[in-house]
């Protein structure tokens, strides 16, 4: 499977590009469900964990103060009407940092598994990223594929559409932050990725097991920058994780720069 993708921006067109599209910048997240997320996630609600255990008692003062520093939403606490901000220097900076992890896999044909809880957003990114590192020789991992796990009181079904995992019922790709369908991945047995690519509940699962993670979060997800500040993810990209799913074309373009530049 190719894809068409734009030539590779450079930084400058990026930071322009994450602002205009609000991947970055004004984002369209409210803020209440940044804060409201937080309190959710320390409350251990089944869809706010993501499969992270805390290393800690955090307190909702210190997971604001990462989410400042890791995304750049707006550091006062008493501030809860409105919309939010992602800093697109922070957003382009840890894409710089995913780029090069990517490509450092890629450079020894590792093992990717690939998975998104936001198949209406995100698989746009991830799916022209992973048919890259498959040309270029890695070996793309795809356990559990069409597996029923239980989430909930329901079940639902791990699909993978261009090698990136989702979860859906018989025919239906569903939005998710259920960590069920990558404890089940894991479960089932196979090689240990050389790198995971995800987001949500996926991402936060696969760091949770020790596997290297390269995640991806808007600021209504906390969880997953706690993870990169407790050490379970290498990198963790703040971002709207629901635009236009064009405009993460020049995303895709920008991640796979070094490699390009590499082969």
């Amino acid at each position: 499977m190719s894809f068409l993708l734009p030539p590779p921006p450079t930084r400058a067109e990026l930071l322009d590009h994450v602002v205009r599209t609000r991947i970055a910048g004004d984002v369209a997240t409210a803020r209440v469900s940044n804060l409201g997320n937080v309190t959710k996630m320390l409350d251990r609600h089944p869809d706010y964990w993501f499969g992270v255990e805390l290393d800690r008692p955090w307190t909702f003062d210190e997971v604001v103060a990462v989410m400042v520093a890791r995304v750049g939403i707006h550091p006062d606490t008493d501030r809860e009407h409105g919309a939010d901000t992602i800093e697109p220097e922070l957003c382009v900076n840890a894409l710089d940092a995913a780029a090069d992890r990517i490509a450092a896999v890629a450079g020894r044909r590792g093992r990717i598994l690939c998975a998104t809880g936001h198949p209406t957003g995100l698989l746009a990114l991830y799916a022209p990223v992973l048919s890259a590192l498959a040309a270029a020789g890695c070996e793309v991992l795809t356990p559990a594929a069409e597996t029923w796990v239980a989430v909930g009181d329901r079940r639902r079904r791990i699909r993978y559409v261009g090698g990136v995992a989702t979860m859906g019922t018989g025919g239906d790709l569903l939005h998710t932050h259920a960590p069920e369908p990558m404890q089940a991945v894991i479960a089932a047995g196979g090689p240990a990725p050389d790198l995971v690519i995800a987001d949500h509940g996926w991402a936060g699962a696969a760091g949770q097991a020790g596997w290297p993670v390269v995640g991806f979060a808007d600021t209504n997800d906390p969880a997953l920058f706690v993870a990169a500040e407790q050490g379970q993810a290498e990198v963790v990209v703040p971002l709207d994780d629901n635009v236009e799913p064009a405009a993460y074309a020049s995303l895709a373009a920008y991640l796979l720069g070094p490699l390009a530049r590499s082969g």
